[in-house]
């Protein structure tokens, strides 16, 4: 179902988003910061009930923002990535997979950045890309000012192909590539990213808004944390958990260090943060859940709800916000409050929809609509799976493929999805694989990479080779052999 936006002039959009009473006068293009956290479950935030996990400056941004109680994303890392910077399904802009070259995202989608830029934006990413570590697909070809970013989907990960990170790369201190050159940091990943982040943006005072891409790859395996950061949460959970508890703490804490900057730098009010995480739990599903059935790699709930908590002092007021929202929502809202106009190209390729309307009203009228969730991830050279593991839901019933057959979820009732309502809801079940079908057939066609062949060797490695000295070869490349690949995500 597509939502196309509709038109409004900068005058208007002032008027619209006057939300804050007496600071008419203030309001004017928003500073755009979003941060995605990798691997950050639902119930990984204490504002979500978690009852050890503290995430104080988290909770501010939930607490002093607009969030969205019902927001979803992909069951993985780089389809939510792709989803978000382009307005549609991941699917329709060819990633199907975390590697194998099926997380490059299609060269004929327009990006959020690019958009932006045309609104008088300059923009920056700082952290993990994970949609195409050939040079075509880089950020910087894809609309972002300002790069620094590790390679594949975490740092140190190889797989067979072109996604990979610089050789040898490690959590703390790594060589991080900025704008076309690697440099050897000194510092935790975390750190090192937020502060290249601030920098940046105290930079821009002054001149054009900004839009700043936060992206850690953090918490993600490997689980490689500052001792400090441990040390929070050791004896009160397993080891692996205190770790994975430790790397979020630090995020939180580089999350009041932003915030604590902007307010020092009089940009508070001008900025709008948004805080989402990109899929489901992983190493904190044991000690906390939100009730949510399943976790990062399903198409279950708590494989695709997210956090989304929207910050803006001088435009928005607190609220919690109940209708079915999603990743793909992000790319119209953000296009509109920046008063970005989109051409027919981008109108077409726009499936989500605009928020603009819950953020100035929660009980605004939101029609119903339809989200597919498909894991994808089916074997290298097979044949695209249409019934593997996914689902389709509505703003009530979430109807999943559970082995051979679809069982029909009343999400009003069992938000924890444990009783199957099929066969008294045989109109739904008709409905919602109807839908499905059509998605599928639409989609199908866009899959463009299910055959891609990647090259010898990883792009960042040859890279850093060429710029520090080393072969370049195979035997220097560390590639996995595909089931190991396969078996390490």
């Amino acid at each position: 179902m597509k939502h196309l936006l509709h038109s409004l002039t900068l005058t208007s959009l002032v008027l619209a988003l006057t939300l804050a009473g007496s600071h008419a006068a203030e309001t004017r293009k928003p500073n755009i910061i979003v941060i995605l956290t990798d691997d950050q479950g639902y119930g990984d935030f204490s504002c979500h009930g978690n009852p050890i996990l503290k995430t104080p400056n988290m909770d501010r941004l939930h607490d002093e923002g607009v969030r969205f109680n019902e927001f979803h994303v992909s069951p993985t890392c780089a389809p939510t990535r792709s989803a978000l910077l382009s307005g549609r399904h991941e699917f329709k802009n060819g990633v199907t997979h975390t590697i194998f070259e099926r997380e490059r995202m299609s060269l004929k989608t327009v990006t959020l950045a690019q958009v932006l830029k045309g609104a008088g934006y300059t923009t920056g990413v700082f952290g993990k890309w994970h949609l195409g570590d050939e040079d075509a697909y880089q950020p910087d070809k894809r609309g972002f000012d300002e790069v620094f970013i590790h390679g594949a989907g975490g740092i140190g990960q190889t797989y067979p192909g072109s996604c990979g990170d610089a050789p040898g790369n490690t959590y703390f201190n790594p060589a991080i590539k900025h704008n076309g050159t690697f440099e050897k940091t000194t510092g935790y990943c975390t750190d090192v990213f937020f502060g290249q982040a601030l920098k940046w943006i105290e930079a821009q005072k002054g001149k054009a808004p900004f839009f700043a891409y936060i992206t850690p790859n953090a918490p993600h395996t490997p689980l490689q944390v500052r001792p400090e950061d441990e040390a929070r949460y050791a004896g009160k959970v397993k080891p692996a958990e205190a770790k994975f508890f430790g790397m979020i703490a630090n995020i939180d804490d580089n999350i009041g260090r932003l915030l604590a900057q902007l307010k020092a730098w009089g940009l508070d009010r001008d900025t709008l943060i948004v805080l989402m995480n990109d899929n489901g739990g992983t190493g904190g599903v044991g000690v906390f859940n939100a009730g949510l059935h399943g976790s990062k790699g399903s198409a279950w709930q708590g494989g695709t709800r997210s956090a989304s908590f929207w910050r803006w002092p001088g435009g928005l007021k607190p609220a919690a916000v109940s209708a079915l929202t999603a990743h793909m929502d992000v790319f119209p809202t953000l296009a509109e409050l920046a008063g970005a106009p989109l051409d027919d190209k981008v109108k077409a390729q726009v499936e989500g929809r605009s928020l603009m309307p819950l953020l100035q009203n929660p009980q605004a009228d939101w029609p119903e609509r339809t989200l597919v969730t498909h894991v994808g991830r089916w074997a290298k050279g097979a044949a695209p799976v249409k019934l593997g593991q996914c689902s389709i839901r509505n703003s009530r019933f979430s109807l999943v493929r559970t082995g051979s057959q679809w069982a029909l979820f009343d999400l009003k009732t069992d938000p924890g999805e444990t009783k199957d309502v099929a066969a008294a809801h045989d109109d739904v079940v008709q409905q919602l694989t109807a839908a499905y079908d059509k998605w599928w057939d639409e989609t199908l066609p866009c899959l463009e990479n299910e055959n891609a062949v990647g090259p010898a060797v990883n792009p960042f490695k040859a890279e850093y080779w060429k710029q520090f000295g080393g072969l370049s070869d195979s035997r220097r490349c560390g590639r996995m052999s595909f089931s190991k690949a396969r078996a390490a995500l």
